[in-house]
């Protein structure tokens, strides 16, 4: 759901700033420890590969995850001054404490599920949904922190999603928002931009 976040507010921005400014924007982006981020989705398409080859993966892929997590909660922090980043880190500390309260599975709603597919909720079982999902049960919890808000038509993509994911690319939208219109608000006040920096 991150990558969703991260395309709408790139579209939306860059439809705001314009194209030039946009590609100025984007190019003055700096995160601290951003070049963490490849590496956290890298780390978790790589627990995705290898839970069903590697025996070690799939009996501790949950504690991987938490590691994973953690590691994106620290980098949140180092950039809690940029706008919107507190939103970010709330919805991730929402993913983690559902997931870490859950032996590190995220719970998913068999109900939002058949909202999607009808069919696919009653052929599901905890084997069968992810390495990091299982399903959500009367014994799950923090079960409202789970996968339980469906997304489908109109949205472009059929998906599950928890209260953590909404809130995340919230902040994604508002910090992309910020980024991306700030070449544009230098160009258009230039004077009170330098006004700004001489008092």
């Amino acid at each position: 759901m991150v990558y969703d976040g991260i395309i709408i507010g790139l579209i939306v921005g860059w439809i705001r700033a314009g194209w030039r400014n946009g590609l100025i924007a984007i190019s003055q982006i700096r995160i601290r420890g951003g070049w963490i981020f490849p590496l956290l989705l890298l780390a978790q398409l790589g627990l995705y590969s290898l839970h069903d080859r590697i025996r070690f993966v799939e009996d501790y892929n949950g504690y991987m995850f938490m590691v994973v997590y953690v590691a994106g909660l620290c980098m949140l922090l180092l950039n809690r001054r940029e706008k919107g980043f507190w939103w970010i880190f709330a919805g991730v500390a929402l993913n983690f404490a559902v997931m870490i309260a859950n032996g590190g599975k995220m719970p998913v709603s068999l109900d939002a599920i058949s909202v999607i597919d009808p069919g696919a909720a009653g052929a599901l079982s905890d084997e069968m949904i992810s390495t990091k999902h299982e399903v959500l049960t009367s014994d799950t919890v923090l079960p409202f922190l789970g996968d339980i808000i469906p997304l489908t038509l109109p949205y472009p993509r059929n998906l599950v999603i928890s209260i953590g994911d909404v809130i995340m690319n919230f902040g994604i939208f508002i910090y992309l928002q910020h980024a991306l219109l700030a070449s544009k608000l230098k160009a258009e006040h230039p004077l009170s931009r330098q006004n700004n920096i001489t008092n």
